[in-house]
């Protein structure tokens, strides 16, 4: 179990980076200001969760009984990260997409 209260697979940086980039939240900032926040505001936070060829295989090996298919296995990481932190708790805006898969053991899914 890791230390700090919080943490993330390491692709969540990459998802909120797209995402201040993007627009698709009604605004856009630039790729030098979303690394800046990122950097500054955020991952020094955060506790991140790396997961290794062993357990990326062992996910894919587990997709199949949670009824993960295609896109759905970018989610299901955050998940797997999330049990390798110790999670009790785990926040998305897609309450709906992870609780499809969610088994016992796993986090509690909530809205943040």
């Amino acid at each position: 179990m890791m230390s700090a209260s919080h943490a993330a697979f390491t692709h969540a940086l990459t998802e909120t980076f797209s995402t201040l980039t993007g627009g698709r939240l009604g605004f856009r900032i630039s790729a030098s200001d979303a690394a800046s926040l990122l950097r500054e505001q955020i991952s020094s936070k955060l506790n991140i969760v790396s997961l290794d060829k062993v357990k990326l295989l062992h996910a894919y090996d587990e997709a199949e009984t949670r009824g993960i298919r295609g896109g759905a296995i970018y989610d299901y990481l955050h998940l797997v990260a999330a049990r390798r932190a110790g999670a009790k708790i785990f926040f998305t805006l897609n309450l709906a997409d992870f609780q499809a898969f969610h088994r016992p053991g796993d986090p509690d899914i909530q809205l943040p």
